[in-house]
């Protein structure tokens, strides 16, 4: 043990005499450890910066000592510390100068550099789960790819956050003192510049094909004539990286006449993406162009980065470059697989498609003269008849003797070709009309942003319209509900007379109690239903978006077969009916499979899944109180009641805010204007509560509708 103690004694000596030998500030064993002090353990301890010649540990740790916390709130990230250690301390400042660029010496990035961040499959689900997959088990590349120095140093989100708060000039200070190459010193295989023009030439051949494809081209019939400004750019930039590897000197001028054509060159292509973007509202756009157009821009906006690292116009340029290439491989890298970026790009142009033309059919359901509010309260009683049938199909339909899913077949028909006849009748479904509504709100505040600018001022005529939107929502909800009552009462009361059976006196209870909000799980049932009926809005919006990129209508119009058979004038008929007709009549069909299904898969699963929809909750009533003879204790009867009214609320509440949110969503809006909305709104309210259940306009055309409901 006495060995043992000198030996020791002997080690304490030795670090003491050379902590003060080195002038190192003495490390205590309860003090916070510092980039400056990790760093000099190292010096002077005679710790070895690398195990073997991959090893990170020593770079890992000392960027986690650099990380702060929280990094969105603080202000800038200071290294006058270190870099005043490293200068006063140049045995140190060789040493990890040496393990740095030891470090990055020859590490391929050019693939990193063409891929990362942007768009690797066309198909939207397939990248969905690729990047969900990264997020929880990360890609690995091979050790002598940057990415793989990356992935181990910069492994968090957040660390592009407090990488971009570091001060220019420190980073620059840090350059010098560590004595890296700029990226114009050879241009010889994995060298920085070399990689970087390689990375230029992937993506410009890449995005120069993708814009070739057939899909692509249709949407840009304005180019069809002229030579595709891709293939311009890609020889432009063959040229000059012809020249850049050819000369001693690695760069060019920012007066260089290539340099400028590229510009040009580049400009062109943007100007191609965003003339197919939107020429998407005149033939329409499938997820996989749009995916095809997204990636092409991602491209363009990695170029519009790079390109400016061909120029150098001073000695300085050559420092400022060299940094700004390692920030960006650093930031590509730390959101190449987010998830909330990839869904928001991917969905807003497809969803803003869909709401078009929802809002352009919302518009028929918002009413503004007395003779409108009245017809809507005409065809609410035809969809509240129809209902009331449907209430009685489907209690006749549950004493089939039939499977889970033969009940669900059987229900989803009965609900689905009673929403068709609803639709092809003209009639009104209450419910179905917060998904088309919200998009046209959306879309009148929208211009009236164009017209009258980002000001409190334009709300005003919005409230007037959404003071519409609510009477009209209203007097649909009375009509649906008055009608379904009486005749599913009268439909049972008839089935009674005639085969002396009562169809619900086995089931009375269940129908009355399914209804109360506080004996039954009718809220969340609600709400399933409410997001049915936003779904089905989705499914109209984007058969009609898919129908016109596809040309369905033009193709059915000229079918040869149709046309021998029918004749030119029959088949245009044909068309016109499928293009007005065909996306309701196929959104009402899903949606009568979502509604009829959802119990029987709830069976299956052992949940208790189910929809609860206002206007059958209204035939329902009717039909538990005829099937109990009418002896229903009273706190029964007003649960019942009051959650007819509580299943209303909930069906609009969650149909109206998805479609809200979506339509916000599709034109950029930001969400935060809701509070003015609402202000705006109360306002109104306060003023003339009245507007918000009965017409009070006595104009049969108004301003307001002049502004906002115009057909584009």
């Amino acid at each position: 043990m006495s060995k043992l103690s000198n030996f020791w004694g002997s080690i304490r000596i030795f670090t003491n005499y050379s902590r003060k030998k080195m002038k190192f500030p003495k490390l205590r064993s309860k003090q916070k450890a510092t980039p400056e002090s990790f760093i000099a353990s190292h010096c002077e301890g005679g710790i070895s910066w690398q195990k073997d010649e991959d090893d990170l540990d020593t770079l890992v740790e000392l960027v986690r000592l650099i990380r702060p916390k929280k990094p969105k709130k603080i202000e800038a990230i200071d290294l006058s510390g270190l870099i005043s250690f490293l200068k006063m301390h140049p045995v140190c400042n060789r040493q990890f100068s040496e393990y740095l660029n030891g470090i990055l010496y020859h590490k391929k990035f050019n693939k990193f550099l063409s891929d990362a961040a942007m768009l690797q499959d066309v198909n939207f689900f397939r990248e969905l789960r690729a990047r969900i997959s990264a997020k929880i088990l990360p890609n690995q590349p091979q050790k002598d790819r940057m990415e793989y120095v990356l992935n181990q140093v910069f492994h968090l989100a957040s660390d592009r956050i407090w990488i971009e708060k570091i001060p220019l000039e420190q980073l620059e200070e840090l350059f010098d003192i560590l004595e890296f190459d700029s990226i114009y010193k050879s241009t010889e295989p994995d060298s920085p510049l070399s990689e970087t023009l390689l990375a230029m030439n992937l993506i410009t051949q890449r995005m120069s094909g993708r814009a070739m494809e057939t899909d692509v081209i249709k949407m840009v019939p304005e180019f069809d004539d002229l030579e595709s400004p891709f293939t311009a750019f890609e020889m432009e930039l063959l040229q000059i990286e012809e020249r850049i590897r050819s000369t001693d000197v690695h760069f060019i001028s920012a007066e260089d006449l290539s340099y400028r054509q590229l510009l040009v060159l580049h400009k062109q292509c943007e100007e191609f993406v965003d003339k197919a973007f939107s020429n998407s509202s005149k033939y329409g756009i499938s997820l996989r162009v749009n995916q095809n157009l997204l990636k092409i821009r991602q491209q363009l906006k990695r170029l519009e980065v790079l390109i400016p690292l061909l120029v150098v116009e001073s000695q300085k340029e050559k420092k400022t470059n060299s940094i700004s290439l390692g920030l960006q491989l650093i930031k590509y890298n730390c959101y190449k697989n987010n998830v909330r970026k990839f869904i928001s790009e991917s969905t807003q142009l497809i969803s803003y498609e869909i709401t078009q033309h929802t809002a352009k059919t919302g518009e028929h359901y918002i009413t503004e003269s007395r003779r409108e509010y009245f017809k809507m309260f005409w065809a609410a009683l035809g969809g509240g008849f129809i209902v009331g049938v449907l209430c009685i199909i489907k209690v006749l339909l549950g004493k089939v003797d039939a499977s889970f899913f033969g009940h669900a077949f059987y229900y989803s028909m009965n609900y689905a070709f009673g929403f068709i006849a609803i639709y092809l009748l003209g009639f009104t479904l209450a419910t179905k009309q917060p998904a088309m509504t919200a998009s046209a709100l959306v879309r009148a505040l929208e211009e009236g942003a164009k017209k009258q600018g980002k000001n409190v001022e334009k709300y005003g005529a919005f409230s007037i319209l959404f003071a519409r939107v609510f009477r009209s929502q209203f007097i649909a909800f009375v009509g649906n509900v008055i009608m379904a009552f009486p005749v599913s009462w009268l439909g049972i009361w008839a089935i009674d007379r005639i085969f002396h059976y009562n169809i619900a006196a086995t089931k009375w209870h269940t129908l009355i109690n399914d209804l109360s909000p506080i004996h039954s799980l009718a809220i969340l049932h609600a709400a399933i239903a409410g997001v049915f009926l936003f779904l089905s809005g989705i499914i109209s919006g984007s058969i009609a978006n898919r129908d016109k990129h596809n040309q369905v209508y033009f193709r059915i119009q000229e079918h040869p077969i149709l046309k021998r058979t029918f004749g030119r004038k029959k088949t245009a008929k044909l068309a016109k009916i499928y293009e007005k007709k065909g996306a309701g009549v196929i959104s009402n069909f899903w949606f009568g499979i979502f509604m009829g299904s959802t119990a029987s898969i709830g069976m299956f699963l052992g949940l208790n899944l189910d929809i609860r929809h206002i206007t059958f909750a209204s035939g329902n009533l009717a039909l538990g109180l005829y099937g109990a003879n009418y002896a229903v204790s009273q706190s029964m009867l007003v649960w019942g009641i009051f959650g007819i009214g509580i299943i209303g609320l909930v069906n609009f509440m969650v149909s109206f805010s998805l479609s809200l949110g979506l339509a916000f969503r599709s034109r950029n809006i930001s969400l935060f204007e809701l509070r003015f909305v609402a202000q705006a709104i109360w306002k109104h309210f306060k003023r003339k509560p009245i507007s918000f259940f009965f017409p009070t306009e006595r104009k049969e055309k108004s301003a307001v509708e002049e502004i906002y409901l115009k057909h584009e």
